[in-house]
C-alpha cells in the first residue's frame, strides 16, 4: 500500500509541475497567483483556489475576471459579455464558449491569430488536462492459469492525461488494478500499468475507446492448490512473483457523461500480441467513475 501511494504521489507532483509557474497580478484588490495559458493580444490567465478553477483576461495591462454567477433564476454567464467587449469589432462569437480552460484557449487563440499576423499559438501538449477515476469489476484472469476459469473480484484506479485542443482523441493513462483470490481460485495481484487510449467515437455525451496496456509491472501472489486438467491431477505450489511485461494487451471502454464526470465502462485485457493466455475466453469487466481534476 505505502508503495501505491507514493506512486500516485509522484505523479500528482509531476502534473502539478507542468503547471508551477505563476506571477501575482492584482484583480479588484485581491493578489492572486496565476498561470498564463495563452500569450498574445489577450492573455488568458487562470489558476485553482479552493478548489475551483478562476480565469481571467489581461488585455492592455487590464487584467479581468471570467466570471459565471448562479442565481436563482441559473448561470449568468457573465464571461460572454466581457469577452464579446473585449473583441469587439473581431469576427467571434461567444455564444458556444464554455468557462473552460481549453474552450476558453480555443477562443482566446482564434481571437490573437486574427488580429495578429505573427500570432503563434503553443502547440502539443501545452495545455494538459487530468482526470481520475476508480473502478470495479471482476475477472478471469486469462493470463495465468485458471483451471476452472474462476471469475474473481478486482478494483482499480487510474489518471488519464490528456490535450483536449491538440490531441483531443487520445489519452495516456496510469493504472493500478488490484484483484482478489477466492476460496476457489487462491491467486491475486497488484499491477501498475501505462496505458494508450485511442477514442474513435467522440461526442460531447459519450466517448468509445481503444485501450492498449503498454507497460505492466505486477506484483503476484498464489497459493497451493490442487485441479484437475485433461484427466490429471497438477498441484500448485504457493509464491510470489514480480515481473515486468512490453504487454501490448487490448480492451475496448466508453465514457458516459454524467453530473460533473463520467460514467466508464471497461472491457479490459481481452487480447495479447505478446502474453499467451489460458484458452478461455476473457471475462474482464469493471465499471466506475471519472471526473476531472
Amino acid at each position: 500500500m505505502k508503495s501505491t501511494i507514493a506512486f500516485f504521489c509522484a505523479l500528482f507532483l509531476c502534473a502539478y509541475a507542468l503547471t508551477a509557474q505563476t506571477k501575482s497580478y492584482t484583480v479588484d484588490g485581491t493578489t492572486y497567483e496565476l498561470r498564463t495559458e495563452v500569450e498574445g493580444s489577450l492573455n488568458l490567465l487562470w489558476n485553482v483556489f479552493d478548489q475551483e478553477f478562476r480565469y481571467f483576461i489581461e488585455k492592455d495591462g487590464t487584467v479581468t475576471p471570467l466570471l459565471n454567477t448562479k442565481t436563482e433564476t441559473g448561470y449568468q454567464e457573465e464571461y460572454k459579455r466581457v469577452l464579446a467587449q473585449l473583441t469587439n469589432g473581431a469576427e467571434t462569437s461567444t455564444r458556444k464558449i464554455r468557462l473552460t480552460l481549453a474552450s476558453l484557449k480555443r477562443f482566446v487563440n482564434a481571437y490573437n491569430k486574427q488580429v495578429d499576423p505573427n500570432f503563434k499559438q503553443e502547440e502539443l501538449l501545452t495545455n494538459l488536462e487530468y482526470r481520475i477515476g476508480v473502478l470495479g469489476g471482476v475477472t478471469n484472469n486469462i493470463f495465468t492459469a485458471n483451471p476452472t476459469n474462476q471469475s474473481t473480484g478486482q478494483i482499480g484506479i487510474e489518471f488519464e492525461f490528456y490535450d483536449p485542443l491538440t490531441l483531443p482523441s487520445h489519452a495516456l493513462i496510469a493504472q493500478y488494478k488490484q484483484t482478489f483470490s477466492s476460496s476457489d481460485f487462491d491467486f491475486s495481484f497488484s499491477q501498475f500499468s501505462i496505458n494508450y487510449r485511442y477514442k474513435f467515437i467522440k461526442t460531447s455525451i459519450v466517448s468509445v475507446f481503444l485501450n492498449t496496456k503498454i507497460a505492466t509491472l505486477t506484483f503476484s501472489r498464489s497459493g497451493e492448490s490442487t485441479f484437475m486438467e485433461n484427466g490429471e491431477t497438477f498441484t500448485r505450489q504457493s509464491g510470489s512473483n514480480t515481473s515486468f511485461q512490453g504487454a501490448l494487451i487490448f480492451g475496448l471502454g466508453a465514457d458516459i457523461k454524467l453530473g460533473k464526470g463520467w460514467i466508464t465502462l471497461n472491457y479490459n485485457d481481452a487480447y495479447s500480441f505478446i502474453i499467451d493466455d489460458n484458452g478461455e475466453f476473457p471475462v474482464d469487466l469493471t465499471i466506475g467513475y471519472r471526473f476531472k481534476i
